[in-house]
């Protein structure tokens, strides 16, 4: 994922995810789940828009969506809210919630 403020995005993701930072300078970072198969990276882009949320013709249309499970959908809401994310205006379900993340990359935190 792309992003203006590498730390920023990267911080951000670790605290909420409780993932590690596993590499991170001012161009890129990787944040490591701890199951070694996969890895969050997040590039510096200085020409980085952010997406529009929900999709609109003719706006920046989002890159990539992510969806956590969560136990505690309002707490977790808020912890993300304390984190640095922003609640979308647009909520589309009941068990989910669309946030946007720093960079304004939406991404969801959903119960089962």
């Amino acid at each position: 994922m792309e992003a203006p403020d590498v730390a920023q995005l990267a911080t951000f993701y670790s605290e909420l995810l409780g993932w590690a930072i596993h590499h991170m300078d001012e161009q890129d970072a990787a944040l490591d789940p701890g199951e070694g198969v996969a890895y969050l990276s997040i590039q510096r882009s200085d020409a980085y828009v952010r997406p529009t949320w929900p999709a609109a013709p003719g706006q920046q249309q989002m890159m990539l969506h992510l969806d956590f499970e969560v136990t505690d959908l309002s707490g977790q809401t808020r912890r993300a809210i304390e984190l640095g994310a922003t609640l979308a205006e647009y909520q589309p379900q009941d068990n989910v919630c669309v946030l946007l993340d720093p960079a304004g990359h939406p991404f969801c935190l959903y119960t089962s």
